[in-house]
């Protein structure tokens, strides 16, 4: 079975921060890649998973504060809110 592939797209980055373009650099060169090929592969590493991942936000702030030590919170007291409208009987 042939894998299906997205058609191609070119992006241009602008006003790119000296120092990460050299980390760029650097990076692909000790990966073997070419600078291009790079960008592609961090790029896919990190948005190709998620598209697969349904994270709801909840979770989503769970995963960002569990490195932290995440928070504990008080349980909130329980209140009473009285008995609902009556309507019409």
């Amino acid at each position: 079975m042939a894998a299906s592939h997205a058609p191609s797209a070119t992006i241009t980055i602008r006003n790119l921060d000296g120092r990460v373009k050299e980390r760029l650099r650097v990076r692909a060169a000790r990966n073997g890649r070419s600078m291009e090929a790079e960008v592609r592969s961090i790029l896919s590493d990190t948005l190709g998973t998620e598209a697969t991942e349904s994270v709801n936000l909840a979770e989503a702030i769970r995963r960002r504060v569990a490195p932290l030590g995440g928070i504990e919170l008080e349980d909130h007291p329980a209140i009473s809110i009285g008995e609902p409208p009556s309507f019409g009987q």
